[in-house]
Order: structure tokens, then C-alpha cells, then sequence
């Protein structure tokens, strides 16, 4: 009798992994990690080149700037941080972030590599050191749809306090995958800077195109799934729209300049979204992004 963790890993190794197969094989080192961490040799910076890859010394030295050049791991370390915060449960974002983080980890376990995870919301943490095979895997959507181990405390969730905990429990250099709907107060720029410093981010924003875009429902009552706090709203009051479109505008602002200036890959999957054209198309992105 096969158990529910195990029905999901089929469906997505059956739907997902397999029509990613053929375009991500051997592209995931270039497309979602930089260089390794083996020192070949310098070279001349071009004006393309990473800015944190220059020697500063050999700059100096010679007055032109040079780069370091590496080679390539051949083995990859990933790393799985996902929110399990209130606000994620709610409108499929749990399930999207679920089928996200086991398609990953399945594309980087079935060639040979490790993958961990970091579960977080504010009063639970769970760390599942990285292994690699389907045995692995499989664990790990166990712990993935475990309904949440302590109900919400009534606070935004810390994800400064998340990528802290990540930035402590990854050692070693890794490609870290972020899963969050980063909502709250963008406190966590300065923690996700820091951890892209040593490691490869690449960020996933789970959001529901209802956080983007409110339709006119009439009046109805609006709670935030963290604190708590209700405000009966007229979504069909033409200031109110308003005023949330610039609310909306101005957080999506703050959220892609915070990405921006810590260095890391930002993606966006929306609720809805066919997952593995969604997966191809972050990976299209980030292709364009790298020389």
C-alpha cells in the first residue's frame, strides 16, 4: 500500500521531473549556481563579469582589474529554506511551495547530489541534513505535508530570523533555494545579503494573483493569516482600490530592489501556475541573467 508522501513523489517525478528531463539535465550547475569553489587562475574582468569574483590585490597591482576564474564541483550541495508561515497556507501557496521544493530536490538527488531542507514559521524549526537518493526524498515529502507542528503565535513571521538560521546551518558553500511569499516588513534584506555572500540564492516568491490584483467582490472581510486582524473592506469602494494597488505597487517595489542589492536570483511562481513551464521559464530567466 503505497502512503500519501509516496503518491506525491510519483506524481511529480511523473509530471514535473520527467518533462523537465532533457532540458534542465546538466544545465542546473551553470543555470542555478555560479562558480565553484576551486581557484583556477586570473583573467581580464569583462564588463559582465561578477563583481564579488574580483581580486582586489592582483587589481591593485597590476592597475587593471582581474577576476578569479573556478572550476566547477561536479557534485552540488543544495539547500531547501521554506517558509511554514500562516500566510503560506492559505490559497494552494503550501501545496505550490511543497511541489517546488520536491521537484527540486528530486531533479539535483536522482543525478548523485545532496539536498537539505530548512522548515521554519516562528515557533517550529526542523533541519533535515542533506542526502541524496529517492529514499531521501521521499522522507522529506513526508515532512514536507505534515500538517504544522504549533498553531500561529499572532506575529508576522521572522524571516530575517529564517535566513539567519539558514546562513548558521549551511557550512558549506551551497545553492540555496528560498521558498517564501516574503510577506511582511522587508527586515530581511540585510540577513538574505548576507547569505548570499557565501552561498548561490536563488529566491521563489509563492504568490496568489489575488495578493496582486483584488477583483471587485463587493464587501467582504479580510483577515491576515499571521496576526489575526480583521478589516471588513468594500473591495468595490474605487479609493480603496486605489490605495491597495499602491500598497501592492510599493511592497512589490521594496521586495525586487531588497533582491536586487543582495545579489541573488529572484524568481515568481503564482498559484495556478503548470509547474514545469513555470520551473523551465525560472530557468530561461536565469540563463538570460548569467553571461
Amino acid at each position: 500500500m503505497t502512503t500519501a508522501p509516496d503518491r506525491l513523489l510519483r506524481r511529480l517525478e511523473w509530471h514535473v521531473v520527467r518533462r523537465l528531463d532533457g532540458r534542465l539535465q546538466g544545465a542546473y550547475r551553470t543555470v542555478f549556481r555560479g562558480n565553484g569553489i576551486d581557484f583556477t587562475g586570473l583573467r581580464p574582468y569583462l564588463p559582465e563579469d561578477d563583481v564579488r569574483h574580483i581580486d582586489w590585490n592582483v587589481t591593485a597591482r597590476l592597475d587593471e582589474p582581474y577576476v578569479r576564474q573556478y572550476t566547477e564541483d561536479r557534485e552540488v550541495t543544495a539547500w531547501l529554506v521554506l517558509d511554514h508561515s500562516a500566510s503560506m497556507r492559505l490559497q494552494g501557496k503550501d501545496s505550490v511551495r511543497t511541489d517546488v521544493a520536491v521537484s527540486l530536490g528530486r531533479l539535483f538527488t536522482k543525478t548523485g547530489n545532496r539536498v537539505g531542507a530548512i522548515l521554519y514559521d516562528n515557533r517550529y524549526q526542523r533541519i533535515i541534513p542533506p542526502r541524496t537518493g529517492r529514499t531521501h526524498m521521499l522522507y522529506l515529502t513526508d515532512q514536507l505535508t505534515r500538517p504544522p507542528a504549533t498553531a500561529s503565535d499572532g506575529r508576522t513571521t521572522d524571516l530575517a530570523a529564517m535566513l539567519h538560521l539558514a546562513a548558521a546551518t549551511v557550512r558549506r558553500r551551497s545553492l540555496v533555494f528560498v521558498i517564501s511569499d516574503f510577506i511582511g516588513d522587508v527586515d530581511w534584506a540585510p540577513a538574505l545579503t548576507r547569505l548570499a555572500q557565501r552561498h548561490e540564492v536563488v529566491t521563489i516568491r509563492v504568490v496568489d494573483p489575488m495578493e496582486l490584483d483584488l477583483p471587485d467582490l463587493g464587501l467582504v472581510l479580510v483577515e491576515d493569516a499571521e496576526t489575526g486582524e480583521q478589516l471588513l473592506a468594500d473591495t468595490g469602494d474605487p479609493p480603496f482600490q486605489q490605495r491597495l494597488r499602491a500598497e501592492v505597487a510599493g511592497r512589490e517595489a521594496a521586495v525586487g530592489s531588497s533582491m536586487r542589492q543582495a545579489g541573488v536570483v529572484a524568481h515568481r511562481i503564482g498559484t495556478g501556475e503548470d509547474l514545469a513551464q513555470a520551473l523551465v521559464d525560472m530557468v530561461l530567466r536565469s540563463k538570460r541573467r548569467r553571461p
